[in-house]
């Protein structure tokens, strides 16, 4: 049966003999290499991205640069060494492939083969294709110490095959990032990169500062900075149309974009050339005024500097800032003068009788200030200073700001705050001191207090300045959720997963973890009561630790109950793992003859080994030399095959492919190997010869 295989093959190389008489071996290319009576010769064999050849007994054999009867010369002195009989040793090229490695910016880097009159928009194809933002216009392809490089955009604007060098086997590829991509690679829209900019500094106009989208912009014959402005969106409601900088080589002009729009005058357009920067200053950072500028300070709605064109009086600079405010006082406004002088100015008088009081001309400079009114029968907190009063915030009946002295205590500031309310949180008082630096917050227990009694000394001690906080609790206690923000985190304990009510609940140091699991209404018939998870979150360092609730029910042994606090996570998980609980695009398929086939979890860290090990190995019936990869994570499916054999022979010439969540890696059975199913035909077709040599016979 060898013998007929070897006749085989033989065949084969003599049809294939004479279209690779004269081509060189390159990486990829198949091999057949005949030596009867040799198993080890049955097969085909490759060339590695090396340019070489793996043989039986003898090892790597380079057959780089050879033409098929050279290399036929090679290989038999290789062999001469070891296998005496080559009366009958031929070899032919089955196959010719170059092989290509692509790598940076694609979906898919790694080494492809490709037919040898295959060009670089091929290579990047079998690659998965282009990412969005790799940078067209400056690929190279690296051929031995030499770098050449392309222009990969030009050539997609012209469709011009001569500005794509040919592609040699053991050629490098690379695709570059575009300039304006980050140090860290995150997810964008390709419009917004657009927007932001599409060339580089030299070569473009860089806007910056108050426009809708500053960036670098390519320049364009005839571009005026009226048309490089749009470019990048406009200016925004912001920008200081009058101060606009724009720099052009190693001069610096200030130009007034709203003085050109007032005009048209094209002669008022400066200059741009490519590397111009232009920017639009915000106005409210700038401090300058323009020659036409009033001030309107005090009680009024909007305060500031206001353009005061000709023939504006003093009710329009007024209404302009938005009118006096209801704390103003309009009888005693003053109109103080550039040149120093002060003039009173009653509007209440005014509006009763304009002609006998008339309003001031307002002029170029002058300042308007709007007092506030004074109420004397108002009841001021500034009659007791800081230094003799103490606050008392939150769930009291009369909080306020109180008068302080030293013989009061704790106690009598809370009973002349009217003591606290029904909703008081009185096991958390805090108490914050002025001036204390880290340590400015002090905690009460007033609750625990008054329940089991103490020492009046233990009390918190006071002072002028204090702060006293009493937080609000729940008004239901069965529906806590609607007013959960009324806790501080530091009085709450959290529970989740498959409880009934899950959620933030209040909690202190009276209280234990069944009555927290009550409070939630307990685990539900979902709930895995062997794999509860506690976090605590009290300690400097993270620390979560099981909880067995079925083996509590079990035994009743109160040990069991571990100690929470408040600030605790309490998680209840499933009973049974739901493989949903992972979705496609989180985790790799595994199927074939492999020892635990089925979906894994998967990482960027793992590679078709980690997988293939994780799942117990490949069987003893399973073909690893064609493992098949399906990849679904890109621009639709692609399957690749994968030999294991070689890689674990030559780990260098055989790189691993890439593996990424949401793939399939089936590993195909024995049976399905090309020699099995020769083997299979061919007892086949001896059967139906024993048939005809016995019908014969008979």
């Amino acid at each position: 049966m060898r013998y007929l295989i070897c006749l085989l093959f033989l065949f084969c190389g003599l049809l294939l003999g004479t279209a690779h008489a004269n081509q060189t071996l390159s990486p990829g290319d198949v091999l057949n290499i005949q030596l009867p009576g040799e198993a080890a010769f049955i097969e085909p064999f490759d060339v590695n991205d090396r340019s070489q050849v793996l043989l039986p007994e003898i090892g790597l054999v380079s057959v780089a640069g050879l033409t098929e009867q050279e290399a036929e010369d090679v290989v038999r002195d290789a062999l001469s060494s070891v296998y005496r009989n080559l009366d009958q040793f031929s070899l032919n090229v089955l196959s010719d492939e170059i092989r290509v490695r692509v790598l940076g910016y694609v979906d898919s880097p790694g080494t492809v083969s490709l037919s040898p009159d295959a060009n670089i928009q091929m290579a990047i194809a079998a690659a998965g294709g282009l990412k969005a933002g790799a940078q067209l216009d400056s690929l190279l392809v690296n051929r031995n110490d030499d770098s050449i490089p392309v222009n990969y955009k030009a050539y997609l604007d012209s469709g011009d095959l001569s500005l794509l060098p040919p592609l040699q086997g053991g050629d490098t590829v690379f695709v570059p990032a575009a300039p304006q991509l980050g140090n860290v690679e995150i997810k964008f829209d390709a419009a917004s990169l657009v927007e932001a900019g599409d060339a580089s500094q030299e070569t473009g106009l860089t806007l910056f500062g108050e426009f809708r989208n500053p960036g670098t912009f390519s320049y364009r014959e005839e571009m005026t900075v009226v048309d490089a402005i749009m470019r990048a969106g406009g200016v925004t409601r912001y920008a200081d149309v009058t101060k606009i900088r724009i720099i052009t080589g190693d001069q610096s002009y200030l130009w007034d974009l709203k003085a050109y729009l007032d005009s048209g005058e094209k002669a008022q357009l400066p200059d741009i050339k490519p590397g111009s920067i232009v920017f639009a200053p915000i106005e409210v950072d700038d401090i300058e005024t323009n020659q036409r500028s009033v001030y309107i300070m005090g009680e009024v709605k909007a305060p500031g500097a206001y353009e005061n064109p000709h023939g504006a009086g003093f009710v329009d600079v007024l209404a302009n800032a938005g009118g006096p405010t209801r704390f103003a006082d309009t009888t005693q406004i003053r109109v103080l003068r550039e040149s120093g002088a002060s003039l009173h100015v009653d509007l209440v008088q005014f509006s009763a009788n304009p002609a006998l009081h008339p309003l001031p001309d307002i002029g170029t400079g002058d300042v308007i200030f709007v007092p506030e009114k004074i109420d004397f029968n108002e009841n001021s907190w500034l009659k007791v200073t800081g230094d003799r009063a103490i606050r008392i915030i939150g769930a009291v009946y009369n909080p306020g700001r109180f008068e302080w002295n030293d013989s009061m205590g704790f106690l009598d500031v809370l009973a002349h705050a009217g003591g606290p309310n029904q909703e008081a949180n009185l096991s958390n008082i805090r108490i914050l001191r002025q001036g204390a630096g880290d340590s400015n917050l002090t905690r009460f227990n007033l609750e625990a207090f008054i329940n089991e009694g103490g020492d009046f000394s233990k009390l918190p001690r006071l002072q002028a300045g204090d702060t006293i906080i009493i937080d609000e609790l729940p008004k239901d206690p069965h529906d806590n959720k609607a007013s959960w923000t009324r806790l501080a985190a530091e009085d709450s304990i959290y529970i989740f997963g498959q409880v009934g009510a899950p959620g933030r609940y209040a909690f202190n140091n009276q209280m234990g973890i069944l009555d927290i699991i009550s409070a939630a209404d307990g685990p539900n018939g979902d709930a895995n009561l062997r794999q509860v998870r506690i976090s605590h979150r009290d300690g400097e360092t993270a620390n979560v630790t099981k909880f067995d609730l079925a083996l509590y029910f079990e035994t009743g042994d109160e040990s069991l109950l571990p100690q929470v606090v408040a600030g605790d996570v309490i998680y209840f998980p499933k009973l049974t793992a739901d493989w949903l609980d992972h979705p496609p695009e989180h985790v790799v398929r595994l199927m074939g003859e492999v020892n635990a086939p089925g979906r894994y979890t998967f990482s960027q860290e793992m590679s078709l080994l980690d997988l293939l090990a994780e799942a117990g190995g490949p069987t003893d019936r399973a073909y690893i030399e064609r493992i098949m990869i399906v990849n679904t994570s890109c621009c639709g499916d692609e399957s690749q095959a994968f030999n294991l054999r070689d890689y674990v022979n030559d780990p260098q010439g055989n790189p691993l492919p890439m593996l990424r969540a949401g793939d399939t890696v089936y590993v195909p059975n024995d049976d399905d190997s090309t020699p099995s199913q020769m083997r299979q035909g061919l007892r086949d077709v001896l059967s139906v010869v024993t048939l005809v040599v016995l019908g014969a016979a008979l």
